[in-house]
């Protein structure tokens, strides 16, 4: 789930690093169409940061269209922000993968998940993924859903239609289908020594295995807090970096206050301290009712760091 917006992120710092793209630069102009509806001066920073007010669809739609990204790109790209643009950050559950992929196809010419594994899961023998091929799926361990929906707090029309409508989420195809299906917000697969592998780039200033992805400044850059506050979605106080989670103020990734990470819904997350050099991750296929700060990924990280 929403532990594959951590991949998303690194990668769209890999751009940042090689000098193709910068946080600041208005999303519409590479991408003119998104200009519409008064959403001209949104950067790319501030869109993936949850501050461009398109967490989801409040007109009804087939859930299938989830797996059309050319079709989801266009309405978003079309749509009014719900809240005043770069004002406030919002949680974008889906809609992130969607805004992100665009940003990378249109100035990689690749997808988010090609790039991930053509420039780091392979070359450094990481069991990564976005978009899982045919031959991969006999070894994923089958997701069971929590009993109930987390709780949201008072339900609010931007928190309605990211999480509370029919058509919030993917749906009306087999599991198989969802495993191919290559969205950089949700369908992410992944063991955890993986996760806690890639982590590690911006837990070690950029490096692993003793080779540099990117730059002690593009980490620098990716880590920096963009916005912070009561999310208009999700209910609580969180500091957003460059599409990560920082842990300062919700303390659900250790005591760093510099560490910086992702979690998903049902208690996966993955994440990274820099000042103590240290990385981690936690997957599980039984998922609960939390969003984020599952307890069971608490206790271990909590363990972890009282043995250091």
């Amino acid at each position: 789930f929403s532990t594959t917006k951590a991949m998303a992120a690194l990668m769209l710092a890999r751009l940042v690093d090689q000098g193709r793209l910068t946080y600041e630069e208005p999303l519409a102009d590479l991408w003119p169409e998104f200009a519409a509806a008064g959403k001209e001066s949104l950067a790319i920073g501030d869109v993936i940061s949850h501050q461009a007010g398109l967490p989801g669809f409040a007109e009804p739609m087939d859930p299938k269209a989830w797996f059309d990204h050319d079709l989801i790109a266009g309405k978003l790209a079309a749509m009014a922000s719900m809240w005043p643009p770069a004002t406030a950050a919002g949680y974008h559950p889906m809609t992130f993968g969607y805004i992100a992929e665009e940003i990378f196809r249109r100035r990689d010419g690749r997808t988010i998940g090609k790039a991930l594994r053509e420039d780091l899961a392979q070359p450094f023998g990481l069991d990564l993924w976005i978009g899982l091929p045919d031959a991969e799926h006999a070894r994923c361990a089958d997701v069971r859903r929590p009993p109930a929906m987390p709780d949201l707090g008072p339900i609010t029309e931007p928190r309605r239609v990211a999480f509370l409508t029919k058509w919030a989420s993917p749906g009306g195809v087999t599991l198989a289908e969802w495993r191919r299906a290559a969205i950089p917000s949700v369908t992410g697969h992944a063991t955890a020594p993986a996760l806690a592998r890639m982590m590690a780039i911006l837990a070690c200033d950029g490096a692993l295995d003793g080779r540099q992805f990117l730059s002690s400044e593009a980490v620098r850059q990716a880590s920096a807090q963009r916005i912070a506050g009561s999310d208009l979605v999700l209910p609580f106080e969180i500091s957003w970096a460059a599409g990560f989670m920082r842990n300062e103020g919700q303390w659900i990734y250790g005591p760093g206050a510099r560490t910086l990470g992702h979690s998903g819904w049902g208690g996966s997350c993955a994440f990274a301290d820099p000042d103590r050099r240290l990385s981690g991750a936690y997957v599980m296929n039984r998922q609960s009712a939390r969003l984020i700060g599952d307890e069971r990924a608490r206790r271990l990280i909590d363990a972890a760091y009282a043995v250091l």
